[in-house]
């Protein structure tokens, strides 16, 4: 991959393509292996994009398929997925993991299903709703009532009233 490509057309896009990665990863080891596989991805489909969308819808849209492929393939492999499973210890130094209360959020967000860990993380990059609708497939209007839902269902996991 060149560096000018990286540069200029993935790491604008750096934030929410963390973000995403962190959304649907336990650990820094598979953080890194999800982040490496959605910049792989980009590079190999560029070639693809046909400009009937923002070239950041594009990049979102790839980087939530890779995370979703790559978490169902983690899944078939291994018998449980739990959020909590790594130690403080394991994440003390990792930069993805670093913050405690960020950690707190994600493991509330890791707790959502896949596509409202989707939805959560474009609202929070602040993206529109036609967006979200845009990169996650689905109608617009639906991702406002979508939002409203998982607000609630996080302050619920996090106040420790559902798991």
């Amino acid at each position: 991959m060149s560096s000018d490509f990286y540069k200029t057309s993935i790491l604008p896009f750096a934030g929410i393509i963390i973000k995403l990665c962190r959304a649907y990863t336990n650990s820094q080891e598979d953080f890194e292996d999800y982040y490496q596989e959605v910049c792989l991805q980009i590079w190999r489909s560029k070639d693809n994009f046909r400009e009937e969308s923002q070239w950041s819808t594009w990049v979102y849209r790839i980087s939530l398929n890779v995370c979703l492929t790559l978490l169902k393939k983690k899944k078939n492999n291994v018998q449980h997925f739990v959020s909590d499973a790594i130690t403080a210890e394991e994440t003390e130094d990792n930069f993805a993991f670093s913050e405690e209360s960020l950690n707190v959020l994600y493991d509330a967000i890791r707790k959502l299903s896949e596509i409202d860990r989707a939805v959560i993380m474009l609202y929070l990059e602040e993206k529109s709703q036609k967006e979200i609708a845009e990169i996650i497939g689905t109608n617009p209007n639906n991702i406002g009532v979508r939002v409203k839902r998982i607000k609630i269902r996080l302050k619920k996991i996090l106040d420790g009233e559902i798991n």
